[in-house]
This record gives C-alpha cells, structure tokens and sequence, in this order.
C-alpha cells in the first residue's frame, strides 16, 4: 500500500465529522519525505474553525494511523 494510499485510509475515521458539518478534505499530494498537502473543501474551506480542524481532527487521525507522516499541510 502506498502512503497515499495509506493517508487516503486513514481519513476515513475524520471524513464523517466533517461532513456532518458539510465539509470534506482532499488529499493534493502525499511526498516520499512525509509531508502531506491536504485541501479543506465544502464548508470546511475558509471556516474560522479550519486552523483546529486540521491540527485536531485530520493531522491527528494521520499521524496516528501513518507514522511516517512527518507533517500535515493545508493547501
């Protein structure tokens, strides 16, 4: 399995918190050194909660399942 593969998997836990509220998140590209550039998309993108949603929900649920995953940007 890939690490995007992997980042893909590991999004399914946080997807349906954000989607409750009508948003999402798409992975833009996932490099061999552990960044990840993710997109917060529906009502997720431009939100005043966007900053801790990232942080909280979707960097924690990553790291926790990738541990090769060094950092979780927004794009």
């Amino acid at each position: 399995m890939s690490l995007k593969e992997k980042v893909e998997k590991a999004l399914e836990s946080a997807r349906p918190h954000l989607q409750a509220d009508g948003g999402n998140v798409e992975v833009v590209d996932v490099s061999e050194d552990g960044i990840v550039k993710v997109k917060l998309t529906r009502s997720c993108n431009g939100c005043p909660m966007a900053a801790m949603t990232l942080q909280y929900s979707i960097t924690d649920a990553i790291k926790q399942a990738v541990p090769e995953i060094k950092e979780v940007k927004s794009v």
